[in-house]
């Protein structure tokens, strides 16, 4: 019996301990399976104007035109988590729980942040290397994230191509090929249209956070705490 209550609360604290990544990892599939549904009875829509067959569902999940819908709004969401990562290493906001506290601008003090000799046993086997690994390390956070948007970038060029080519070619005109395909104005257009969203929630979100509150959330600070108090979290 014992054995089986231990299973049961170690199932209960999985749970628990990990909510956030489950709760918002189901709801990402589900919402893509929602714009996968969508886009094909909308593309559908579009071949039927054009006088040409329908595709079944898993035709085109597979197509440019669904991987491109999807791609473009991956690399946008990496590049707002990559400039954000990078850029409150050295810019601030005075009064919000997103930026740190003012006096902490820069990448801070080896004992602040708790790297070579003042590593702990808690710490990250790199964390407490005193060669390249500490340093790869201490940034891996933002190239992981810059590395995720070139490459879904680059996945949405391609995808983008594909299916600007397949619309060209089914309005009997020729295919642009990739490097045409960069230079126009439907692959920055897609990108910029994205990246001016991503910037604009992100600035929000900082200046909003100064004088608004959320009581018991981190992205917060404290429902009592001052308009001025600058890195708290509730």
């Amino acid at each position: 019996m014992n054995r089986q209550k231990r299973g049961r609360e170690r199932r209960a604290s999985f749970w628990r301990d990990n909510s956030l990544t489950l709760a918002f990892g189901t709801a990402f599939f589900v919402v893509l399976l929602g714009q996968a549904l969508a886009g094909h009875a909308e593309f559908n829509e579009q071949l039927a104007v054009d006088g040409l067959q329908r595709i079944s569902l898993g035709q085109y999940v597979t197509s440019s035109d669904f991987a491109v819908d999807v791609t473009e709004n991956w690399q946008s969401e990496f590049l707002q988590f990559f400039l954000y990562v990078f850029g409150t290493v050295w810019l601030v906001q005075r009064g919000s729980p997103e930026s740190k506290e003012i006096h902490k601008i820069g990448t801070e003090s080896d004992r602040e942040q708790r790297v070579g000799d003042h590593a702990t046993a808690q710490s990250p086997r790199w964390a407490g290397a005193k060669d390249w690994r500490q340093g790869v390390y201490a940034r891996s956070l933002g190239l992981v994230m810059g590395t995720l948007f070139l490459l879904s970038w680059a996945a949405q060029s391609i995808t983008g191509m594909a299916a600007y080519d397949e619309q060209q070619l089914r309005q009997l005109q020729d295919p642009v090929g990739w490097g045409g395909y960069l230079a126009s104005a439907d692959f920055w257009n897609r990108s910029l249209q994205n990246w001016q969203s991503e910037l604009l929630a992100v600035a929000a979100m900082v200046i909003l956070s100064v004088y608004l509150r959320q009581r018991g959330s981190p992205e917060s600070k404290p429902v009592g705490a001052a308009h001025t108090s600058t890195g708290v979290e509730g």
